[in-house]
């Protein structure tokens, strides 16, 4: 029996799971790139402290958080084999999704991504929006720094969202159910 080709996204998938990056890094796949990133300065990690404590103490749903869970893309038909690592993943607690998982995790029962802008501000407000909505992920919510702004997008359809809700640091943005909340964002500014 002949071996078959390996395709190019093929050979660069398995070179990327491939990869040893340095203690702190984190390297990603994300549309047809390997993208390694530094570890974050401490004012990205606040804006995830911040938010995940609303979450968890306000949500009308008992929520599990991972911070750094990768997520895999790879079941999408005609997409590319993604590999992204949002800066906290939501899911309801009921699913334990997380337990027994290996480094990656496909998207199913995630409820909602966070991500903080960060050295490369249009990976988070583009590409790794597109990813989120293909991995079908219901709520995806952006804390760009560089606008001072909070964004929610909803609704994910044809590889991107349908719907967004933004707002400045400073005023509230309301998280659909499962959480059923009013997200704060004055300790943004």
């Amino acid at each position: 029996m002949p071996h078959e080709p390996l395709m190019q996204a093929d050979v660069l998938l398995e070179g990327f799971l491939a990869l040893d990056t340095p203690e702190g890094f984190r390297a990603e796949l994300i549309e047809g790139e390997i993208v390694v990133t530094p570890p974050p300065d401490g004012d990205h990690e606040d804006y995830i402290n911040v938010i995940v404590k609303q979450v968890i103490r306000r949500s009308a749903i008992d929520v599990d958080f991972s911070g750094n869970k990768g997520l895999t893309l790879e079941g999408i038909p005609d997409a590319p084999k993604d590999h992204v690592i949002p800066d906290g993943t939501f899911a309801p607690n009921e699913l334990r999704l997380y337990r027994g998982a290996d480094s990656w995790m496909p998207c199913e029962g995630v409820a909602m991504v966070l991500e903080v802008t960060s050295s490369r501000p249009n990976r988070d407000r583009e590409t790794k929006r597109r990813c989120y909505a293909r991995g079908d992920i219901p709520l995806y919510l952006l804390v760009d720094r560089g606008a001072t702004s909070v964004t929610l997008f909803t609704d994910p359809a044809g590889g991107d969202y349908r719907e967004r809700h933004m707002v400045p640091f400073g005023k509230p943005l309301p998280l659909p159910d499962p959480f059923g909340f009013d997200l704060e964002t004055a300790d943004f500014r």
